[in-house]
């Protein structure tokens, strides 16, 4: 038996601002895992895209809402882009 109990242990937890991350950082959140929405223009009809967390365009969708139903129903969270 030795003198470490790792159940005292204590685990430092960064914090961010998830607002201000860069690319790189978004992505390395969970590029599978998260989805954001944003505004689109496409053949002069307003829609909306949906990027993976690295960019990656993944489909547009005609309203806000069948987006974020879209990315929800493949098991993912959605953040708006404004």
């Amino acid at each position: 038996m030795t003198d470490h109990d790792t159940s005292t242990e204590t685990q430092k937890v960064a914090s961010f601002d998830i607002r201000h991350l860069s690319a790189e950082q978004l992505a390395q959140l969970g590029v599978s895992h998260i989805a954001y929405v944003k505004p689109v223009t496409v053949n002069g009809q307003s829609g909306f895209a949906i990027h993976a967390a690295d960019g990656t365009p993944m489909a547009v969708a005609g309203d806000r809402e069948v987006a974020m139903a879209a990315i929800l129903q493949h098991e993912m969270h959605a953040l708006s882009v404004h």
